[in-house]
């Protein structure tokens, strides 16, 4: 068992994280909704408010700065007004950047058109970076790998992993620890990983559906195998999460009281995960102690992170 007051602050706070994978800025329209437009059935929706945050691997590593951890983002952006923006609100929230600009691209961007607390519309703006950015991203990457405790991979199919293989392979060689967030439904690039982090749909891609949970342990375990992870920590929205190891399993139960947003939770489980398992809190207390995160962040509207504070605010309350 575990209490969070356990948890050595101290090392928290010199545990040293490098985040690698897609950025993008999130922005938010928020507005009144109260007619439907004459040109066409849908609702018009007057702007009242705008927001801009860090998104996907960038939200990742604010996350474990907000937890007081050390964090590092390597990442490419687009030399434009978005990329300035985000490199903005990353030093606003603390984050040691290494953003490679490649001029032939925009850096990728989520607006969400919110009303009345619900979200109407989503209208993205990407494009793949190029391979010369990309391999200079990963001299950096080969640079950076000795000097970290623990490495995150974010993947978000924007192209910023292409060499996610090579990443692996020098954590392995440098004998770091290697979280992937994985996507699509070939994970054989992710062979060799420590830790898996799917959610339930993402692991639906690649396993297939599961008819009872003795079939989904069985599948797991033969992926896991194949793959050579040492786990796969699976988030499973309002049924929690669940951690598969070799002969073991730990379920943690849904933490949340009310669900807002379950955009961006995912980068909060991984985020914790790997900043604790940084600072040496034991993998099912890591696991537990992400779940409480993720319990927090979805209470919240949009991409958005958990501080210490918050976390710690639960330390009345003993995990076990």
């Amino acid at each position: 068992m575990i209490s969070i007051p356990e948890i050595n602050l101290g090392r928290l706070s010199q545990a040293k994280v490098l985040v690698v994978g897609d950025v993008m800025l999130d922005r938010y329209w928020f507005g009144e909704v109260s007619r439907i437009s004459p040109e066409a059935p849908v609702p018009v929706v007057h702007v009242q408010r705008v927001d801009e945050r860090a998104g996907g691997a960038a939200n990742v590593a604010r996350n474990i700065s907000a937890l007081g951890g050390k964090v590092s983002l390597l990442s490419v952006i687009g030399n434009d007004e978005a990329g300035d923006t985000l490199q903005r609100l990353l030093d606003e929230d603390s984050v040691h950047t290494l953003l490679h600009r490649d001029k032939a691209i925009e850096t990728t961007v989520k607006l969400r058109v919110v009303g009345r607390q619900q979200q109407l519309l989503r209208i993205d703006f990407e494009k793949r970076p190029g391979q010369q950015t990309l391999a200079r991203k990963l001299d950096d990457f080969l640079g950076l790998v000795t000097s970290v405790d623990m490495v995150i991979l974010s993947d978000y199919g924007k192209g910023g992993l292409a060499h996610v293989q090579d990443m692996i392979a020098a954590c392995n060689d440098a004998g770091k620890p290697v979280l992937v967030d994985p996507k699509g439904d070939e994970y054989e690039c992710y062979r060799n990983a420590t830790i898996l982090t799917p959610n339930r749909s993402e692991l639906r891609e690649v396993c297939g559906r599961w008819k009872s949970e003795a079939d989904l342990e069985a599948r797991v375990e033969a992926l896991r195998d194949r793959l050579n992870l040492q786990a796969l920590l699976v988030t499973r929205s309002e049924e929690g999460m669940t951690l598969f190891r070799k002969g073991r399993v730990l379920h943690e139960a849904a933490r949340a009281r009310e669900v807002f947003d379950v955009s961006g939770a995912g980068d909060t489980v991984i985020g914790t995960l790997g900043l604790m398992l940084a600072c040496g809190v034991s993998l099912d207390d890591a696991v537990r102690l992400a779940n409480h995160a993720a319990g927090i962040v979805v209470g919240k509207l949009g991409t958005a992170v958990v501080s210490r504070e918050e976390l710690l605010s639960i330390s009345q309350m003993e995990i076990d």
